[in-house]
Parts: structure tokens; C-alpha cells; sequence
């Protein structure tokens, strides 16, 4: 049962990766001022699941599972395409993206579940 909870964590992870390459994208330009509001919303979104798979799994492993693949995911988004595309491109929110992710996700990976901080 652990085998099939971890590797949904990592499924979840290549999830996330997915869709964060895209929505980190998304911002709403007010007054020539860019609020990057899916880049926000992505981050939020990968500390809440990085969390969800630590707490699933009542391990760190499933938050870790859950980073490695979205970062698997992410670099090969950033890497160019051979046609030429681009998903996630040079600029500094997705720079931004990049970093906040692997801190937030690190740093939320690394934290015991609950229930093994409530029993020291």
C-alpha cells in the first residue's frame, strides 16, 4: 500500500509540474504594473501538495517524491524544444519559479508529518 501512495505522490508531483510550467505564466497587468498572480497561485499550490504527500504518507518521502518530480518536470520544461519553443522562459518570474519552488518545496519536504511531532 505504501508503494502504490508513493508513487501517486510522484504522479502528483509530474501534475503539478505540468501545470505550474503554464500557470506561473499568468499575470494581470494593472496600470502598467504586472501582478504575477499565477506564479503566486503555483507556488502556493506545490508547498500545499508537497505537504499533502508528507502527511499522506505519514514519511518525508512523499513530500520529496512529490518535489523531485516536479522538478524533473520543471527542468524539462525550461530546456528548449527542438522546434525552437520554450515553456517556462529566461525572465525573472519564472527564475523566481524556479527558486521559490525548490525553497518552498524543500522546506516543506523536510518537516515530520504531524502525527510524529505530536508523539516527541
Amino acid at each position: 500500500m505504501r508503494v502504490l501512495a508513493l508513487s501517486a505522490c510522484f504522479v502528483a508531483g509530474v501534475v503539478m509540474g505540468v501545470s505550474g510550467a503554464f500557470l506561473q505564466a499568468a499575470r494581470l497587468v494593472i496600470g502598467g504594473t504586472a501582478l504575477p498572480w499565477g506564479l503566486v497561485i503555483a507556488l502556493i499550490c506545490l508547498l500545499v501538495l508537497v505537504r499533502a504527500g508528507v502527511e499522506w504518507t505519514h514519511t518525508r518521502w512523499g513530500g520529496w517524491l512529490v518535489l523531485i518530480a516536479w522538478i524533473a518536470t520543471t527542468v524539462a520544461f525550461a530546456a528548449e524544444l527542438p522546434s525552437g519553443d520554450l515553456v517556462i522562459s529566461a525572465g525573472g518570474r519564472q527564475m523566481a519559479y524556479l527558486l521559490g519552488g525548490v525553497i518552498v518545496g524543500a522546506a516543506a519536504a523536510t518537516v515530520p508529518p504531524v502525527d510524529l511531532l505530536r508523539r516527541r
